[in-house]
């Protein structure tokens, strides 16, 4: 019997939205991964391995990093730096399925270089969509390719606003929202925030904040069906229309954290800090309200994750605390070898949490919680691991690490 061809057409457009949805899952497209969860499901992970065993490949970097891998279809893309004043600037990518070195882009750092030395410029991750990736680095350079490692568009933004400090380093990250890519800049120098057109690198619009050195990631949720960005400092969170950079709201107290970065999970608002604290939006658009507080959920680098119900918090010497989303009630704690950068990320009801020696604790979740293995690698790690395709994504100073069961995808 003859198809008509409008079955062929309609089963061809299902195979490609089927691929795409495919793609979509496994993507990890920018830090802590889509929508700043740091969460997958049915990846299948492997809970234990060393520098050769359940290894999918590893390839070597030309610099430094603590920025994130991030995973878009079938690429990894990862930034670094390198030489004596770190001013040499890289953005790599990589094939997800074999390690294979895609292309690799370098330019020259157009701002200061001076840093912690804990470190370096290669500190934000980057960001991506399914045509183009971007990189900002500590030195205010940013910069916009396609997939294919084509320059769409580079901006200097010491160039554009010269008083911008970098005095110990910058390491907050960008984020793509509504079709706004959202790059924040807070330093003792000019501090601002910037919605700026991923299709030309110009503003759409600029927000002043306070001149303080901040390393907080944006956070981008939905508030009662509005699209909200959250940025926090020391005294104040903020949420900030994508689109316009308009302020709905402001959440005032002090001891909020100016590393580790909020999140919002099943309807709640999770600011880091002492005490750490969880916010109920408002219904009428106006600040949220407190909902409940802890002294004992407390973070260094690490931003907290909410995986099944629970809050998880991991401190610089490796107190893993957890307690209920609900109430903040303690469920239970565990002493884990630090210290850690990293934030942690789950999968499969499991915590991945890597210290800054490279060994990556892998943790049942419960009550309470257990620790399966400690997987060695020997380098260090400063960098929040990736999730993508059965695969654990690592990176290291001189590495990076695809790990997998019996290295196969």
């Amino acid at each position: 019997m003859k198809q008509k061809p409008g079955r062929w057409i309609a089963a061809i457009s299902l195979l490609f939205v089927l691929a795409s949805a495919v793609a979509v899952g496994n993507d990890w497209p920018q830090f802590r991964g889509r929508g700043g969860t740091a969460t997958a499901e049915n990846v299948g992970l492997p809970i234990q391995w060393t520098a050769t065993d359940n290894i999918r490949w590893k390839a070597k970097l030309p610099g430094r990093g603590v920025s994130s891998p991030i995973v878009i279809g079938s690429r990894v893309f990862v930034t670094a730096s390198s030489g004596y004043r770190q001013d040499r600037l890289h953005l790599l990518c990589f094939d997800v399925a074999t390690g294979r070195k895609l292309w690799h882009r370098q330019f020259w750092a157009t701002g200061r270089t001076t840093s912690h030395p804990k470190t370096c410029m290669a500190a934000p991750t980057p960001v991506g969509d399914d045509r183009r990736v971007f990189a900002l680095f500590a030195t205010g350079d940013l910069a916009a390719f396609d997939r294919d490692g084509n320059l769409l568009w580079y901006r200097s933004l010491v160039g554009d606003y010269p008083t911008i400090s970098n005095q110990v380093g910058m390491a907050a990250s960008p984020i793509l929202c509504d079709g706004v890519l959202i790059v924040p800049m807070e330093s003792v120098g000019e501090s601002f925030v910037a919605g700026i057109d991923p299709q030309t690198g110009v503003n759409l619009w600029k927000v002043d904040r306070r001149r303080d050195i901040n390393w907080v990631t944006p956070f981008h949720f939905h508030d009662g069906g509005r699209s909200v960005v959250l940025v926090q400092s020391e005294d104040v969170l903020t949420a900030y229309q994508p689109k316009t950079g308009k302020a709905l709201w402001s959440y005032r107290s002090k001891g909020l954290s100016t590393i580790p970065s909020p999140i919002a999970a099943e309807g709640l608002i999770l600011v880091p800090g002492l005490p750490f604290r969880a916010l109920k939006p408002s219904p009428d658009g106006k600040a949220p309200q407190e909902l409940w507080s802890s002294n004992r959920l407390r973070t260094s680098f690490g931003t907290p994750l909410c995986y099944r119900g629970r809050v998880y918090t991991i401190n610089s010497g490796g107190i893993l605390s957890c307690a209920e989303l609900e109430k903040g009630d303690l469920v239970s704690r565990l002493r884990l070898p630090g210290p850690f950068s990293a934030s942690p990320v789950a999968a499969d009801g499991k915590l991945y949490l890597v210290n800054e020696e490279g060994t990556t604790c892998v943790v049942a979740v419960g009550k309470p919680m257990k620790l399966l293995a400690k997987n060695p690698l020997d380098e260090t790690i400063l960098a929040t691991p990736a999730i993508t395709r059965g695969a654990l994504l690592l990176r290291s100073d001189a590495h990076l690490w695809c790990i997998a069961k019996n290295g196969k995808e």
